[in-house]
């Protein structure tokens, strides 16, 4: 049976350090990142492509801003704008993909599908919002907005005099579709989905589907998807070789492989941050303790060579 690869891109596959985000950029970027997985199809997988979308739903929310302020027009919320950029993003990897299959003559379909994603409406998440979302405000444009619309405020340790709304970032429970998903990628469709961790709703007393505003980890919800869809694999393209302990600093140490009891230990520890590596360790735990082969970490550029990346596998033989 050919294996089946869930592979989560960071925001660098879209938007590079030190750059301005234009669609010119963005294109060649993902063009770049999606030339370096080709192997995989070379190798007989089937892939599920899922993205992030954090400086695309920022730049959304900004627009949001100027629209109100300058036009009048109503605030979209933030399962919209999730929304909103999934689209964008899907359709803009879809294109960079179908671009490369003519190239390489690969005869293969891709769909994009914008999904939603279940959370608990009673996580902890939503008692102690921490996720930053959109521009930073002076202290008295926080306190117009945070009595207007209720938004909550943190402020901002790298900007003096800075304050961003916080939202809260919920555990998904559930991929919605997620067996559309794994029976299109089995007839080896490349799909495209759970962009930007999904659009986050919850279900209410009455069974409806409803929004919430929050955002969710885009590599936990890969990784959710991947054991759900019985993926073989599952890789987090990202912005740095390997996993390291003390990274960047005296007694830094590459790690490869590293197995689950071992992860479990640095992230006890807290040899991980919270703000980049921590949340893919956890991702990539929890891929295989659900039952996957082995989860990677590494970037885009080097995947192919098979001798870059952390692989996280269940233990060590």
């Amino acid at each position: 049976m050919r294996k089946l690869a869930v592979l989560a891109l960071g925001g660098n596959a879209l938007i590079r350090e030190g750059q301005s985000g234009t669609i010119e950029e963005q294109e060649q970027n993902v063009t770049d990142t999606l030339e370096n997985i080709l192997f995989l199809l070379e190798e007989d997988y089937h892939l599920v492509i899922c993205h992030g979308n954090g400086p695309q739903v920022g730049n959304l929310l900004m627009k949001n801003d100027a629209g109100e302020y300058v036009y009048g027009l109503p605030q979209m919320p933030l399962d919209v704008c999730v929304a909103d950029t999934q689209g964008e993003i899907g359709y803009m990897i879809e294109r960079m993909m179908l671009n490369l299959l003519r190239k390489y003559k690969i005869n293969k379909d891709v769909v994009t599908l914008v999904s939603q994603v279940e959370v608990d409406k009673d996580d902890p998440a939503f008692q102690d919002p921490q996720k930053r979302v959109g521009k930073t405000y002076n202290k008295e444009e926080a306190d117009k907005l945070s009595g207007e619309k209720g938004w909550i405020f943190k402020e901002e340790v790298k900007t003096e005099g800075g304050w961003r709304r916080v939202v809260p970032s919920p555990l998904p429970k559930s991929i919605m579709n997620e067996d559309v998903i794994e029976v299109l990628a089995r007839q080896g469709n490349i799909v495209i989905t759970s962009g930007g961790g999904g659009i986050p709703v919850y279900i209410d007393e009455e069974n409806r589907v409803r929004p919430t505003e929050a955002v969710i980890d885009k590599d936990m919800a890969s990784s959710l998807l991947a054991a759900k869809i019985k993926a073989d694999e599952f890789y987090i393209l990202t912005d740095v070789p390997y996993v390291y302990i003390n990274y960047k600093q005296p007694g830094e140490k590459k790690l490869d492989p590293l197995d689950v009891a071992d992860a479990k230990k640095y992230l006890a520890r807290g040899m991980f941050s919270e703000g980049s590596m921590a949340p893919k360790i956890k991702a990539a735990v929890q891929f295989v303790e659900k039952g996957g082969e082995k989860s990677v970490i590494t970037e885009a550029r080097l995947l192919k060579d098979k001798t870059y990346g952390t692989k996280i596998i269940a233990a060590y033989e």
